[in-house]
C-alpha cells in the first residue's frame, strides 16, 4: 500500500478545493493508495461527508494549526509543530507516508524538504523544475526555476542529471536531449557562469548534451531538458505563465496555449531530496490537487529518489 500525505489546509482555496481534488483523484485512480489528509478535522469532516469521500481510502490526520503565506518559513516550522506542513514532514521523515504534497507556504515546504528530509547524499543543491509545453505536442523540462537564484557550474551540471532522470521516468523520454540556456548557440557564449558550465555538461557522460539553446528555442524540439540558474529560470517561468493569462484575457482558445495552465501539471517536485516532496501553486484548484497526488504516486512507484541516488553515486 502506497501512503501519500497531503496538506489539506495549504492554498488560497483550501480546504474545499483540496477536498474536491481528492474526490477527483479517488474517482479515477489507484486502489492501492491510502491518502493521509492532514488538516483541521473540524473543517474537514463535514466536507468529506458532503462530498461523499470513501473513508476507507483516506486517513484523517488532525493538524490544529496552519502556516500562513507571509510567515517566516524557518520560524513557523520550528514554532508551529502542530501545523499541517510540520506534521506532514514529520510523517514523511518517520516513514509513515511515502510522499508529501502542499500548496501552502512555499518557503516552509522548501525549508522542510532541505532540513527535515535532507538532500540525497552527493547532491550539491536540490532544484525545482517546470514543465515546458512543446509546439510538437511533446513535453520538456526547465530547471532550476527559482530555488537557486545564484548557482555554481558544478550545481548546474548536476541539475542536468536530476532533470534527465525526471524526464526519463515521469515524462517517459528514453534519451532526453539536454541543453544549456544561453544568449547564443556557439560554445563560449554567455556570462561567466554559462561559459564555465558548458564544458562540464559537454564532458558529463550521464547525459546527452546537445549544446546551448536560446530563449526563442525553448518551445521547439531542440532540447528536452533545459538547464539554467534559478534567477533566469524563474523569469522564464513567470513569462510563460503570463502567456496563458493573456490568452484568457483576450478570449483566445487555443489547444497549445491551454497547455500552459499550471493546473494541468499540479505541482513541482523538489528534485534531489531523499523523499518525494511536491509543492503546488498557491491558487491550486481541484484539478491541480488531483494531479499533484497523481504525480506523487508516480514518483513513489518509479522510485525517482532512489534512481537519483543511484546515478549520483556513479
Amino acid at each position: 500500500m502506497m501512503n501519500i500525505g497531503i496538506d489539506m489546509m495549504g492554498g488560497d482555496y483550501a480546504p474545499l478545493e483540496a477536498v474536491k481534488g481528492l474526490v477527483r483523484f479517488l474517482s479515477t485512480q489507484h486502489s492501492n493508495v491510502l491518502i493521509h489528509c492532514i488538516g483541521n478535522e473540524v473543517e474537514l469532516q463535514p466536507l468529506f461527508q458532503e462530498h461523499g469521500i470513501d473513508t476507507s481510502k483516506i486517513k484523517l490526520v488532525h493538524a490544529a494549526d496552519t502556516i500562513g503565506y507571509h510567515e517566516h518559513p524557518t520560524k513557523a516550522l520550528k514554532e508551529k509543530t502542530q501545523s499541517s506542513i510540520a506534521i506532514g514532514f514529520h510523517l514523511l521523515a518517520s516513514g509513515k507516508i511515502d510522499a508529501f504534497i502542499s500548496a501552502g507556504n512555499t518557503g516552509a515546504m522548501l525549508v522542510g524538504a532541505m532540513f527535515s528530509i535532507k538532500p540525497i547524499e552527493g547532491v550539491l543543491r536540490p532544484t525545482i523544475s517546470s514543465i515546458i509545453p512543446k509546439l510538437n505536442g511533446e513535453t520538456g523540462l526547465l530547471l532550476d526555476v527559482g530555488l537557486n537564484a545564484d548557482c555554481k557550474p558544478e550545481q548546474m551540471n548536476q541539475f542536468a542529471i536530476l532533470g534527465k532522470i525526471y524526464a526519463q521516468q515521469i515524462l517517459q523520454i528514453p534519451q532526453p536531449k539536454v541543453a544549456l540556456m544561453n544568449v547564443g548557440e556557439e560554445e563560449g557564449k554567455g556570462n561567466i557562469l554559462a561559459q564555465a558550465t558548458y564544458p562540464l555538461l559537454k564532458e558529463n557522460t550521464h547525459i546527452h548534451f546537445v549544446g546551448n539553446i536560446e530563449g526563442r528555442d525553448i518551445f521547439n524540439d531542440k532540447a528536452d531538458v533545459v538547464v539554467c540558474d534559478g534567477f533566469t529560470g524563474n523569469i522564464l517561468l513567470k513569462m510563460a505563465e503570463s502567456v496563458y493569462d493573456l490568452t484568457q484575457q483576450r478570449g483566445i482558445q487555443d489547444e497549445y496555449f491551454n497547455r500552459f495552465h499550471y493546473e494541468n501539471y499540479g505541482g513541482t517536485p523538489v528534485l534531489g531530496v531523499a523523499k518525494p516532496v511536491i509543492i503546488g501553486h498557491g491558487i491550486s484548484g481541484a484539478k491541480a490537487f488531483s494531479n499533484m497526488i497523481a504525480l506523487a504516486c508516480k514518483m513513489v512507484e518509479r522510485d525517482i529518489c532512489g534512481k537519483i541516488a543511484e546515478e549520483i553515486r556513479l
